[in-house]
């Protein structure tokens, strides 16, 4: 009886070890940030002292950009507030051709004629150089007169209608300019000597 040939090959089993992995400790620190060094700093040129002809074209050119959208901007406010000015110019003088009109002249007549009547009747109360005072109450006391009955030669219902265009006119006046629709240095060219002389006279009567 043969024995069998060949060799049984054994195949060790080899357990391979565990290593740890080593932490590395960072250093500690009492500084955020490290200081850089100076060599480490780029400086910028000057486009404007660089020596490069091109370099000086575009930054010259650039600040005429800049110069030219500045000064746009500014003529573009300059022009909108002139055609402001010129809108409350235009809305001014239109008032002043409705107080030029056929009612508003006659209103301006009868007021004048009745206040012309009273002074020359009261004349006499007033001294020859009266206070600011004395004047004030002077006028105040016409305009009540004015407004009643005996004020003058003509009847009160005609009279208070043409009053009443002209206080119309005035407060209409006013609110145009207080809303900025209307010009403050012509309107004060055109009504306000008269404004300041009316109201002197019916600024109690009217309140």
């Amino acid at each position: 009886m043969k024995k069998p040939g060949g060799t049984t090959k054994q195949a060790a089993a080899v357990t391979p070890a565990k290593e740890a992995a080593a932490k590395q400790a960072l250093p500690e620190t009492t500084e955020g940030f490290p200081w850089l060094s100076s060599h480490e700093i780029k400086k910028e040129s000057n486009p404007f002292t660089d020596r490069d002809w091109r370099m000086l074209v575009y930054a010259w050119s650039g600040m005429l950009v800049r110069f030219a959208i500045i000064f746009t901007l500014a003529f573009s406010v300059y022009q909108f507030l002139a055609n402001q000015e010129q809108k409350r110019v235009e809305q001014t003088m239109s008032l002043v051709e409705l107080w030029e009109t056929k009612d508003y002249q006659q209103a301006q007549r009868a007021l004048k004629d009745r206040l012309a009547a009273l002074n020359s009747k009261y004349d006499n109360l007033l001294s020859a150089n009266p206070s600011p005072t004395e004047e004030q109450v002077f006028r105040q006391r016409i305009g009540i007169e004015a407004m009643s009955a005996s004020g003058g030669d003509m009847p009160l219902a005609d009279f208070s209608e043409n009053f009443d265009r002209i206080v119309y006119f005035l407060n209409r006046l006013s609110f145009c300019v207080d809303g900025d629709l209307c010009s403050r240095k012509v309107t004060d060219a055109y009504f306000r000597d008269y404004a300041v002389s009316f109201w002197s006279y019916f600024a109690g009567y009217v309140d």
